[in-house]
């Protein structure tokens, strides 16, 4: 792609008129958001020290299952997504809108 295609492409992009259908766009919401649910299960599980294998005992799920997490490699429901919650020591936030969706895990204090 030549430089004045490149500018073109990136005009579209920041202007949201990107050519793309509403199903692309969708599944790349969708996509964004299982990969911010892994990055901070991830970062969560390396902050307390813990291997997959620990950190799916204290959550009552087998280690392949935090496997698929980590890697988006699933869509967990409610129910996982509270053991995560409690094994991981921390509140899970999902804030879901028309327009954008955003994940937040906050550690408990250890009080």
């Amino acid at each position: 792609m030549n430089h004045s295609r490149w500018r073109l492409a990136r005009e579209k992009a920041l202007t949201g008129e990107d050519g793309r259908s509403p199903e692309l766009k969708e599944l790349d919401r969708e996509i964004s958001l299982s990969m911010a649910l892994a990055q901070v299960v991830y970062d969560r599980r390396k902050a307390l020290g813990l291997s997959q294998e620990q950190l799916a005992r204290s959550c009552g799920l087998t280690q392949a299952k935090i496997s698929r997490i980590e890697g988006s490699d699933t869509v967990p429901t409610l129910p996982l997504l509270a053991k995560l919650a409690k094994g991981l020591e921390a509140s899970l936030n999902i804030a879901i809108s028309e327009e954008d969706a955003s994940l937040t895990l906050t550690a408990r204090d250890a009080a």
